[in-house]
């Protein structure tokens, strides 16, 4: 059975930073990009950050770069994307995606987490 498991997210107040984890069981890790994806209420699921698992490449959305990092632990099937200085604006449900190529539009990938609540207060 396929498993992308979020965690790591929380309230936190603008500035502060929070780690979120993706941990993934069920398929060959180091075949696939794992992507994190987020949507708040009343707005369109945007793409965050990815990671490529053809040559460790990654991609940041504008808003995020100089302030998130994605990095893979492939021993342990995980992926984490570190936040800092973070915004009210992020606050949103973030969620771990998997497919087999880094991609802006989430239609594109193939496995998804139950995503975790990242609230930032100002």
């Amino acid at each position: 059975e396929v498993q992308l498991v979020e965690s790591g997210g929380g309230l936190v107040q603008a500035g502060g930073s929070l780690r979120l984890s993706c941990a993934a069981s069920g398929f060959t890790f180091d075949d696939y990009s794992i992507g994190w994806f987020r949507q708040a209420p009343g707005k369109e699921r945007e793409g965050v950050s990815c990671i490529s698992s053809s040559d460790g490449s990654t991609y940041y959305a504008d808003s995020v770069k100089g302030r998130f990092t994605i990095s893979s632990d492939n021993a342990k099937n995980t992926v984490y994307l570190q936040m800092n200085s973070l915004k009210p604006e992020d606050t949103a449900v973030y969620y771990c995606t998997a497919g087999g190529y880094c991609h802006s539009e989430y239609e594109k990938y193939d496995y998804w987490g139950q995503g975790t609540q990242v609230t930032v207060s100002s």
